[in-house]
């Protein structure tokens, strides 16, 4: 079998653990170039893929030198937030096989200029949301498509997570988070808890998104951290625009509402609080519970009594998840990067549709400069635009694995 070649463009965080997990996980596929503006990260880059395999990646400083390297047929970018659709562009303008990481949209221009890109070119897109293959939100998918939960009429989806000493560390770490939470108010990393309920509410497939209202709190999180973090003290004064919480409601054409919470500036465990409401039934991330209606609960039951309950529907897990090995659980976000980079790297290799495309990232991102625009404008109702042009309509429904 031909080896995949692919090139990394921003090495930061998430950048070094997606090229640790392919020198890990994937032997079929060679790093031949790595690219990052900061030097160092590139020349670490390098060391770490000839420890690992042998050889040395080409490095490169300059995107546009990595996209005309013809040794490079796949680029995954990982880049701040901001260079997102600008390296995306660029590299299905050069003929690369295109992998973009998660993150917010700077403008609804932006997302437009994605998909049209996409469709000139027709360069092969995948947008790199992990969470749609995580446990939890397949299983929910599973229990939906299968008819447990009945009519879906609403889901619920969150990014709570501790960032404030990631955030704050930004100049020390060179991290794009803290110039984002100065300057913009909005929810700005949607796609964690929207694409995998996009999916199983099959947007852009039979149904889209139609409206949009945001609004933010006060933005005290950040500024109390600050005062009490002596590391800090280069921030004391500084006034943080992001809101310590957002909160999202998103109208559907088939009925169902949205609500999504930005919830990262206070002290707080990790959840994505996946809910997923049904005429028949509901699953619950918090407490880990699945109710049918007829079941073995009383509607007072509380989630003490009723937690773990999704337990017993484990069975109904796709495939992929039993077949998951300790080592890809281990290799990123609980086997989820594992399991959403081995679905990209089948989908290249097969010539097969990307299970999450240009319109998915299109829709999921625009959400970010969308709420900004609300909340700027006292919770004002915004519409979301069609990216399909009307395709949505007839386009059918895909799910991002096998769900049997």
């Amino acid at each position: 079998m031909e080896k995949l070649k692919i090139g990394f463009i921003g090495l930061g965080q998430r950048g070094q653990w997606l090229m640790k997990n392919v020198l890990n996980n994937f032997p079929d596929v060679d790093i031949v170039a790595v690219c990052d503006s900061y030097a160092d990260r590139t020349e670490d880059a390098i060391a770490r893929v000839k420890e690992s395999r042998g050889n040395s990646p080409a490095g490169y400083t300059d995107s546009d030198a990595l996209l005309a390297d013809e040794n490079v047929g796949i680029v995954i970018i990982s880049a701040a937030w901001e260079a997102h659709v600008p390296l995306a562009i660029a590299a299905m303008r050069a003929g690369k096989i295109t992998a973009l990481e998660v993150g917010g949209a700077y403008s609804v221009e932006d997302c437009w200029q994605l998909v049209h890109t996409w469709e000139e070119t027709k360069t092969p897109f995948m947008f790199l949301e992990n969470c749609c293959y995580g446990e939890k939100e397949l299983l929910a998918t599973k229990l939906a498509r299968i008819g447990i939960l009945g009519e879906v009429v609403y889901c619920h989806g969150a990014y709570c997570h501790d960032l404030r000493a990631e955030i704050c560390g930004g100049i020390k770490n060179r991290h794009y988070r803290l110039r984002n939470y100065l300057a913009r108010n909005c929810d700005n990393y949607p796609t964690h808890n929207l694409g995998p309920i996009a999916k199983l509410l099959n947007i852009n497939r039979g149904n889209r998104m139609l409206k949009l209202v945001s609004l933010g709190s006060k933005s005290r999180g950040l500024e109390t951290y600050v005062s009490e973090h002596e590391e800090y003290i280069h921030l004391k004064g500084k006034h943080f625009a992001q809101s310590d919480i957002v909160t999202t409601m998103i109208t559907c054409a088939d009925g169902t509402l949205i609500t999504l919470k930005l919830d990262t500036t206070l002290p707080r465990a990790y959840s994505r609080e996946l809910t997923v409401s049904g005429t028949k039934g509901i699953y619950s991330e918090r407490g880990n519970i699945v109710l049918e209606d007829g079941g073995d609960y009383d509607h007072d039951d509380t989630i003490e009594l009723c937690r773990d309950s999704a337990d017993k529907y484990k069975d109904l897990r796709p495939k992929i998840w039993k077949d998951i090995t300790e080592g890809e659980i281990k290799a990123g976000h609980g086997g989820m990067d594992t399991l959403m980079l081995r679905s990209f790297f089948d989908a290249v290799r097969e010539g097969k549709e990307m299970p999450i495309d240009v319109y998915d990232a299109a829709s999921w991102m625009v959400i970010t400069c969308l709420s900004e625009a609300s909340i700027a404008n006292g919770g004002m109702p915004v519409d979301i635009p069609d990216f399909t042009g009307g395709r949505w309509v007839m386009r059918e429904s895909k799910d991002v694995t096998d769900l049997a």
